[in-house]
């Protein structure tokens, strides 16, 4: 319950309710099942019912102790389940109060995107966004809450009761259970399990102080008699409002009903305000020791800076420039505008984002790269399909990047005597583009037209690069026994159209997903193939004619990118937002060199 208990702030609010209901069945149910077993006296079995074969050791003051250890552990699960139901109700308005700070920082601020955008104007959008998101985080928020560190805490002490019934003399084991030796198994895995839940929300709150936060906004955040308003303020909006279920007509009935649920919220504003006061109580205790050992560690850090001037590694102190010129705090989020976010903080989330751009870019996609280089510009783009070829489908379906970077794919893949290195280089730059093609796509071209056209182009790359099929026919295979190219673009061609006949007949009412696919991506290579037929000779290279038509293609796709990457890191969603900016941290860093050589061949186009 204590690792669970920060993933409460990943859920929306319809999955935060229904998730702390069933929780909270669960839980009333094993209270409920071990108060039964101690009523009954299953606890005490061997010695009220057999007393004969009890061992000397055992005494009815043993008894009493096992079952005092159970009401205790049954006592932490109930706290628990409280925590869980009062962090909610925080989790529910602060979501809220951050949602609103964070549409306000949009409309105020410079954040969206415009002109030229440029890798460096990327890197400090990324920069700004990621501010927003990690102040921002309702995740965040929870972990360093008073009442997850309280909960690690209570899972201290369970822990400890773990361990007095681990570390039991071996003729105490209940060896009558059925279970037999599983016991003993299931108390170690327990044992386990309740020094992690205990470490792991004390681990938080150090990594909160170490690597997000100071000593002084922890010491302000835990101020014990201080109970912010977003704890209250749900039960408080509740208070205020009115009942819409209510339909009585009879105003003494509505007043009756009015003042008891506002004395039943009453009841729980107070109940809240006291477990929160309790769990910051109970928080102080490891706060104070995670700041021992925050100490510690500046001032073994204070001792290395100190040697490290004596022996002359000025480089030690080297101020890295991450772009102090820009006013990073007006893009910080917090629950409480009074408490002061350091400037440390800020530059080690900066850090954060260039360390993880620098690691995306060691991973270019170098085929990719190699593939746009023998493109000279964007002519390509208009050479693949051509007006004066007409469709075989009654319904006419949008353009697609991807489909049309797969059918020419497929095309070249066909051709007769070529090399097979040639070929499987061709292969992984289009398996590389079109990961960055796909998300052009879906980041720009999210109609329902278009996802359409978008999913068969998904079905078919699976089969052309897994399989080296088209629809069912082996490439290079299944082709007329004449090996000319005009005859496999023919072949192509044919088959597209018999494929599109068939299906048409087969599936009159449009209703399989299946066969729709089928018949958009023939359509599209009876189109692309006829097209080329219009204007081959014999004497053209074909495959480095597709070859160059592909990598322009592919130029013209990933010219989005930047505007891509723009979107990614502004998202709805609050719960998703620090993910979707470490996205476009790391798809920025991939593409740094290809967004470059792009916009230089715009220049040069445009020129």
């Amino acid at each position: 319950m204590a690792n669970l208990l920060p993933s409460l702030a990943t859920m929306n609010n319809k999955e935060l309710v229904a998730n702390v209901i069933a929780l909270g069945v669960l839980i009333i149910t094993l209270v409920v099942n071990v108060c039964i077993q101690i009523n009954t006296g299953a606890y005490s079995y061997r010695v009220y019912e057999v007393p004969k074969v009890v061992s000397p050791s055992h005494s009815p003051s043993e008894t009493g102790d096992y079952v005092f250890r159970a009401i205790i552990i049954v006592a932490v699960l109930l706290m628990l389940l409280v925590l869980y139901a009062c962090t909610s109700l925080a989790i529910l308005k602060s979501k809220q109060i951050l949602e609103s700070k964070y549409q306000s920082v949009l409309k105020n601020e410079d954040l969206q995107p415009g002109g030229r955008l440029t890798v460096e104007k990327l890197k400090q959008y990324v920069r700004k966004y990621s501010i927003m998101a990690e102040t921002g985080s309702p995740q965040f928020m929870t972990a360093c809450s008073a009442t997850t560190t309280a909960s690690g805490v209570l899972c201290a002490l369970s822990s400890v009761i773990c361990h007095l019934n681990a570390h039991r003399k071996p003729d105490q084991n209940i060896v009558d259970s059925d279970y037999k030796w599983s016991i003993q198994a299931i108390l170690i895995i327990q044992y386990i399990g309740a020094w992690l839940g205990a470490i792991a929300p004390i681990s938080r709150c150090f990594a909160a102080l170490r690597f997000k936060l100071s000593v002084k906004w922890i010491w302000n955040h835990f101020k014990v008699f201080k109970v912010e308003s977003y704890w209250i303020q749900k039960l408080s909006d509740w208070k205020h409002s009115s009942i819409p279920l209510f339909s009585s007509r009879r105003r003494k009935c509505k007043i009756l009903i009015q003042n008891l649920k506002s004395l039943i919220l009453c009841l729980c504003i107070g109940f809240q305000m006291i477990v929160v006061v309790a769990s910051k109580m109970i928080a102080v205790i490891p706060v104070f020791l995670v700041i021992c050992v925050v100490y510690f560690f500046h001032c073994w850090k204070r001792l290395k800076t100190i040697f490290s001037i004596v022996l002359g590694h000025v480089s030690v102190l080297k101020h890295e420039q991450l772009g102090e010129d820009i006013d990073l705090t007006r893009y910080v989020l917090q629950l409480q505008d009074e408490m002061e976010f350091p400037d440390r903080t800020l530059k080690r989330i900066s850090k954060s984002v260039k360390r993880l751009i620098e690691k995306a870019e060691k991973h270019q996609p170098k085929n990719l790269m190699n593939l746009l280089e023998k493109s000279p510009g964007f002519e390509g783009v208009g050479k693949f399909d051509s007006h004066h070829v007409r469709p075989l489908l009654s319904e006419e379906y949008l353009n697609c990047w991807s489909l049309t970077l797969i059918t020419l794919t497929t095309i070249a893949m066909s051709l007769p005597n070529m090399d097979k290195n040639i070929v499987d280089s061709l292969l992984s730059g289009v398996s590389e583009g079109l990961v960055y093609a796909t998300l052009v796509e879906e980041s720009l071209n999210n109609t329902d037209d278009h996802v359409i056209i978008q999913r068969a182009a998904k079905t078919l790359w699976l089969e052309v690069d897994v399989y080296r099929k088209w629809l069912g026919n082996r490439l290079q295979k299944d082709a007329p026994l004449a090996k000319t190219t005009r005859q496999i673009l023919q072949w192509l061609s044919d088959k597209a159209k018999n494929i599109v006949t068939e299906v048409e007949s087969t599936d009159i009412g449009g209703r399989n997903d299946n066969l729709r696919y089928k018949s958009i991506c023939a359509n599209s290579m009876y189109r692309i193939t006829q097209t080329i037929l219009l204007s081959y000779h014999e004497n053209i290279e074909l495959f480095a004619q597709l070859s160059s038509m592909i990598g322009d293609i592919l130029a013209a796709c990933l010219t989005n990118l930047p505007q891509v990457i723009a979107m990614k890191c502004h998202t709805s969603v609050i719960e998703k937002r620090e993910a979707s900016v470490q996205v476009a941290a790391q798809l920025l860093g991939k593409t740094t060199q290809i967004i470059n050589i792009l916009q230089d061949r715009e220049l040069q186009f445009q020129a």
